[in-house]
């Protein structure tokens, strides 16, 4: 396909029913973020969208269970949502959000126009319906036993233990998340999209189509739902929060969350077209635009068989040229999850490092997770930020003003004659230009940086092979040379980088004392003319302490532990057994006298317990959560008839009492006040 005039950009729309982490901003954000700026420098006509996706049951479940309106949910988030984007430098043309007037009345008529056009099935099925509640439940509302692992807390439409997606009557055990009773089923009228008949007639040829220009993570799985067989999916719900279905015979329905949030895309492209005096239809309908969706590889089949069925169903749009979506990003080993608060969110990382936004874009990148899952650590945060952004771009950059001060008052020097040296690292920084170029255009983003960091990899290298710190004593002509090579190497790291790392490059051209330069400039000679003022120089990044890190590491095993208490369920209660039998149990008071490793294990203590009654010895597997030394003097509550057995070679006579709690540590069962030994516990 030949160059487009104009490119659409978009990211999939956030639910507004929560802030945004780390995952969010690798999978569908930065790297879009990074194209969008690349295309920008380029001179590019391009719009970037994206807004937030305020209708669906996720809404409508936490309004309820913070005893608000889905109103005041979407209200609170959207807000939160929006400003983390602008901190972060995720460069929007248009933050819009579903619940506008605009987009409802664009997806209304995007509706009608299908079904005016018969692309709907309409038909009644059987769904669950709660009857003390007189509601019909959609998927999320519905909770039971996965039939594939066995998951007691199974949603209706997916397993979030197993990944398994569901349909609300394949759950074991169902029941209503509205009463808690078990639904039933009753009849109901919907309209569906008619995919089976799609990929038959046009779908799946536009997929095989592009199987050598998207990546295989994303072809694969299309071929893998299209393998499976496309079945007609609904596109309304029973449900009061939404864009009402506008048609007849259609009281209390509302479009479906997955039809309507696409639809978003040109309803926000309508409101950033008619505010900047633009015609919104040259990008969604015209043959000269380049539509391409950033998403999480949990959105392909949305945006690449979907809400292309929709564009082409209504028949007025564009498909999409390219999908370039991401996998997942992990988090220090474990799988990012907002349930278990098992999450870096954006808006605490600004709080917590109010001056670092692009050290985090640039380890998100260098980790990108483009072909498979990756993972995200602390540790690498700090090693990205201290041995790659400051050992190598900052120190690069801060020698050659530095060196410029001290030998010129700032000025940048003439140029001499160039030797073969000198003209090959020149040279060097268009063919790195050349490669980032192919990288971010195939949507190599991890490559891509690394690329771009290798013209600051270019510049050390010249410093330290040229000398000029030496050189300064015995051939100044020669030493100017080397430092206009290295100023127009710093002017060039600030066009190259900017995609990637916007506040430090906004902050380096203050530092030349220069305006944004386009995209083409890079690799010119004379970026940076002889005799131009340079600023004094400032760091442009500082070293990260281990402190930092140790603290966020704590603050994540903090809140998973948090997490854990607050949703920790209790066992369910043993077999009865009679009065007698409980009594039969002699539980009293003791102190710890002596504590100690058993040898050889990890588990085990030896107790010497005074109970009252005697002194004796009790073997108990609590090491791993109390040190001897910390539990001498402690008053326990001991089993003391329970008959002795012999652990590890060491007769142990009794048991003492320990609650395990959420996170599995074991507590000590003792009295509120201290007690005389021996006292019986009844």
């Amino acid at each position: 396909m030949k160059d487009p005039k104009r490119y659409l950009i978009t990211s999939a729309l956030p639910y507004a029913n929560g802030p945004l982490h780390l995952g969010h901003i690798a999978g569908a954000y930065l790297p879009a973020d990074i194209y969008v700026r690349y295309l920008k420098l380029k001179g590019k006509d391009v719009v970037y969208i994206c807004g937030s996706d305020e209708h669906g049951v996720p809404i409508t479940l936490r309004a309820r269970k913070e005893g608000v309106t889905p109103q005041d949910v979407v209200d609170k988030y959207h807000g939160m949502i929006k400003s983390a984007f602008d901190e972060f430098g995720i460069a929007f043309d248009i933050y819009h959000r579903t619940s506008d007037p605009v987009h409802h009345h664009t997806a209304s008529e995007f509706f009608k126009t299908m079904h005016n056009k018969d692309e709907f099935i309409e038909k009644e099925e059987e769904q669950f319906f709660d009857e003390q509640e007189q509601q019909f439940l959609a998927d999320r509302y519905i909770v039971g036993t996965c039939p594939k692992c066995g998951f007691e807390e199974a949603y209706g439409d997916q397993c979030e233990k197993c990944g398994t997606s569901l349909s609300p009557k394949e759950l074991i055990n169902p029941k209503s998340k509205l009463s808690g009773n078990v639904p039933i089923l009753k009849t109901t009228k919907h309209w569906y999209l008619d995919l089976e008949r799609y990929q038959g007639e046009w779908l799946e040829k536009w997929i095989d189509s592009h199987k050598s220009d998207w990546k295989s993570n994303v072809y694969g799985q299309c071929k893998s739902w299209l393998k499976a067989g496309l079945q007609p999916r609904a596109v309304t719900r029973d449900l009061d929060w939404g864009v009402p279905v506008p048609v007849k015979d259609a009281d209390g329905k509302v479009l479906y969350v997955w039809f309507d949030a696409p639809i978003g895309y040109i309803s926000a492209t309508k409101a950033w077209a008619k505010e900047k005096g633009k015609n919104w239809k040259d990008y969604w309908q015209s043959e000269d635009s380049r539509l391409i969706h950033f998403i999480g590889k949990d959105n392909i089949v949305f945006h690449c068989l979907i809400f292309p069925s929709m564009l082409k169903a209504h028949g007025d749009y564009i498909l999409p040229y390219n999908v370039p979506a991401n996998e997942f990003l992990n988090l220090e080993g474990d799988k990012l999850s907002t349930s278990r608060n098992w999450a870096v969110w954006i808006h605490e990382y600004l709080q917590d490092f109010p001056d670092k936004q692009d050290v985090l874009r640039y380890t998100i990148c260098a980790n990108s997770p483009e072909q498979k899952d990756n993972d995200f650590t602390w540790k690498d945060f700090q090693t990205r930020n201290n041995s790659e952004l400051v050992a190598i771009f900052g120190n690069f950059v801060n020698r050659t003003l530095v060196l410029t001060h001290k030998y010129y008052d700032g000025k940048v020097p003439e140029r001499g004659d160039l030797n073969d040296f000198d003209k090959k690292t020149l040279d060097e920084i268009i063919v790195i230009k050349g490669n980032l170029e192919k990288s971010i255009e195939n949507f190599r983003f991890r490559e891509a940086v690394k690329i771009a960091m290798d013209l600051a990899r270019l510049g050390n290298k010249f410093l330290a092979d040229t000398e000029p710190w030496k050189l300064i004593k015995t051939d100044e002509d020669r030493v100017k040379t080397i430092m206009n090579i290295s100023i127009q190497i710093t002017a060039a790291l600030s066009i190259i980088m900017e995609p990637f790392l916007p506040f430090t490059t906004e902050k380096l051209r203050s530092l030349l004392n220069i305006e944004k330069l386009d995209w083409e400039l890079a690799g010119k000679y004379d970026l940076i003319l002889a005799g131009h003022s340079i600023n004094k120089a400032s760091l442009l990044f500082d070293k990260i302490e281990d402190e930092e890190i140790e603290k966020q590491v704590q603050k994540l095993l903090d809140s998973k532990k948090a997490n854990e208490m607050e949703n920790h369920k209790a066992e369910p209660a043993k077999d009865n057994c009679t009065y007698d039998e409980f009594m039969k149990m002699d539980i009293r008071v003791g102190t710890i006298l002596e504590a100690e490793q058993v040898p050889k294990t990890d588990k085990l203590l030896k107790l010497k317990i005074d109970t009252g009654i005697d002194q004796r010895t009790v073997v108990s597997g609590i090491a791993v959560d109390h040190k001897p030394e910390d539990i001498i003097g402690k008053q326990v509550s001991v089993l003391v008839n329970l008959e002795p057995r012999k652990i590890r070679g060491i007769e142990s006579q009794g048991m003492i009492l320990m609650a395990k709690d959420a996170s599995g540590k074991l507590n000590f069962v003792i009295p509120d006040v201290k007690t005389n030994d021996g006292s019986g516990i009844k």
